[in-house]
């Protein structure tokens, strides 16, 4: 029996990959626990989860969704990093510090957005495994900004060499990836597939893609499933722009309800926490949270920002998209959904109900889409999903 010990950022779609590969080590009879924002992490992978609390320096995913979509390119990643990423891990590195001392893990895995727990694992000689969750950045999306690849790779060796290990700048790992604290050098478990995400030759030996990781949650009894219509006598398109856009997706939710309105023969569910959308369709479901995984067994279309988690968990249903990235990693996640024939791709700030319309109409209407999307799902079960999770860390706890 082993310990492991999930460090994990305050982001809904971050800690949702570990709860599936925390179960099936939880099954094989290994010790399970997280640490970060014990609140959050406790709704989403139950009650019974230990959680071990970290001082954050905001509350969950309000802390970076207040930037204003205006906000791209060099300036958003500025803002991502100053504001949210560095003092996150420094707020968080004393609480994981604790975790250690107390649970003893064996392996650490670490979101790529939550390196703290690089930080300590390198600090204490614990093996440690990145959680992808950002599988955008195995493609080095910096790679043509060279100047801001050089500053975030000076933010995290400053980190490092403040908080861990004062000879990190030497490591084999600054010397072999770009990534830094955000790629273990013992394995990176990646939620996708080469058929969507491509092949990264620099990341090869400790390169895992295991598919999404899917596993039941927690239901909401509060959903009105009776409003939706009889399986089979029309499409349902779920529509969201994330936990973490809530602030800047009025306007993006407000077209998308009007391009709905005009299509009657659709039904939509729209994930609205803010109440942007104030006279609702008639053919619409109107909702402050969904639950998206029961959803898209019942879906035909999505829309969406972009982000990795809902667009792999998408795709995992053999479900085509229609997305609208804002910023981030989301360019590049949409332009691979693109590149593999299951997405169309409109403009976040610029989209009006004519394009949102016709870009789903598409979707929904031509074969080659939803075809697409199929192979896609049949490469992320062929990865392994949770099963490979857990079996790729197993190994590494054994040294192997």
């Amino acid at each position: 029996m082993s310990r492991y010990l999930f460090v994990v950022p305050p982001l809904v779609g971050h800690i949702n990959p570990t709860v599936g590969i925390g179960a099936g080590l939880a099954e094989q009879g290994h010790e399970v626990a997280w640490a970060g924002h014990a609140e959050l992490v406790a709704r989403l992978v139950g009650p019974q989860a230990k959680v071990f609390p970290c001082t954050l320096p905001g509350t969950g995913d309000g802390a970076v969704g207040g930037r204003s979509a205006d906000l791209r390119g060099p300036a958003a990643l500025k803002f991502l990093w100053e504001a949210f990423l560095i003092p996150l891990a420094e707020a968080m590195i004393p609480g994981v510090d604790a975790a250690v001392d107390e649970f003893k893990p064996d392996v650490i895995v670490v979101d790529q957005q939550a390196v703290a727990g690089a930080v300590v694992a390198e600090r204490l000689g614990i093996p440690w495994a990145t959680s992808a969750t950002a599988v955008a950045e195995l493609a080095d999306p910096l790679g043509g900004m060279p100047k801001v690849a050089s500053w975030v790779r000076e933010m995290l060796l400053g980190l490092e060499l403040k908080y861990g290990d004062p000879e990190a700048g030497e490591s084999e790992r600054y010397q072999r990836t770009y990534g830094d604290l955000r790629f273990s050098p013992h394995l990176v478990l990646a939620y996708s597939s080469e058929e969507l995400s491509g092949r990264h030759a620099e990341l090869e030996s400790t390169l895992r893609y295991v598919g999404p990781s899917i596993a039941e949650r927690p239901s909401d009894p509060e959903f009105p499933w009776h409003a939706l219509p009889e399986p089979g006598t029309k499409p349902i398109v779920l529509i969201s722009v994330g936990t973490a856009n809530v602030d800047a997706g009025g306007d993006f939710l407000r077209a998308c309800a009007q391009a709905v309105t005009d299509r009657p023969d659709i039904y939509a569910v729209i994930a609205d926490p803010a109440n942007a959308v104030t006279e609702p369709p008639p053919n619409a479901l109107i909702a402050p949270h969904v639950p998206q995984l029961e959803l898209l067994r019942r879906s035909s279309a999505v829309v969406c920002h972009a982000g990795q988690n809902t667009v792999c968990e998408t795709l995992y249903h053999g479900i085509p998209l229609v997305l609208a990235p804002i910023r981030d990693d989301q360019p590049i996640v949409a332009q691979q959904a693109v590149d593999a024939g299951v997405a169309e791709r409109i403009r976040f700030g610029r989209a009006r109900p004519e394009q949102i319309g016709v870009a789903l109409d598409k979707i929904l209407t031509q074969p080659g889409y939803r075809a697409a999307a199929e192979r896609v799902a049949a490469s992320f079960r062929a990865a392994g999903g949770v099963d490979a999770a857990v079996q790729a860390l197993v190994r590494l706890t054994k040294g192997s």
